[in-house]
């Protein structure tokens, strides 16, 4: 897979936004302490904007920018061969990746968060829609031969890709070695209010205040009982 197959198979912004969502506040259950996880929403990232993004720990990465011009994500992969540190005259983006990032984007291509020290961008995926567009959109690259994930796409967004509750739940039980209850789940991928009896199921050792700090950064709805208990600590 490479971006131009995320291309076709990323839903439209606001499914993709509550996808993102979802992920974010299911992990956040599972692992409550925020320690290395992998998955994270930010409601507020910026006045304006709107941040889901994903670390692994190893140097891969992805970050999906909401917006009122639409959506911009950009996914890294360390080994990638179109990663600009595997260049051997620069350290410059592969040919193609950025070239045609639109004027709306551009500012989300040399936000400091998604470069390094000396300002060049940290990007082996990148891809964009417009808020009034009816499909998603890359540069156009041509890929090293021989090579089965050339930019990391098929690392970096298999859970977007593959949108199911049953996606996280192999992801959740082999990264964090516990059992995963998928009714819970498909509450959290429905965008259901959540209850202590779903945070319950997902981890009965949750603390439910972190767990509702957590779904209001994300802004993930919860309960008319969850809320009045937030709103009275």
């Amino acid at each position: 897979m490479t971006v131009h197959d995320v291309a076709r198979a990323l839903p439209s912004i606001p499914t993709l936004r509550d996808l993102c969502r979802s992920i974010a506040m299911a992990e956040a259950i599972v692992n409550p302490d925020g320690d290395e996880r992998y998955y994270t929403f930010n409601r507020s990232c910026s006045r304006t904007d709107e941040l889901a993004s994903m670390r692994n720990g190893s140097g891969d990465e992805f970050d999906i920018v909401f917006s009122a011009a639409g959506a911009y994500v950009r996914g890294f992969a360390h080994e990638s061969p179109l990663s600009p540190y595997h260049q051997r005259e620069d350290f410059e983006p592969w040919p193609g990746v950025l070239d045609t990032v639109p004027s709306a984007f551009q500012r989300n291509v040399y936000e400091p968060p998604f470069t390094d020290e000396d300002g060049t961008p940290v990007v082996t995926v990148c891809l964009w829609r417009h808020a009034v567009a009816d499909r998603w959109e890359t540069g156009d690259i041509d890929f090293p031969e021989g090579h089965p994930d050339p930019d990391g796409s098929t690392g970096l967004f298999g859970l977007l890709t593959g949108p199911g509750p049953e996606a996280f739940k192999a992801f959740a039980e082999d990264y964090y070695e516990t059992a995963v209850d998928l009714e819970a789940l498909r509450h959290i991928y429905d965008l259901r209010p959540l209850d202590q009896a779903v945070i319950a199921m997902l981890n009965p050792l949750a603390p439910v205040t972190d767990v509702v700090q957590d779904a209001l950064a994300i802004g993930y709805p919860i309960s008319p009982a969850l809320r009045t208990g937030a709103q009275t600590d």
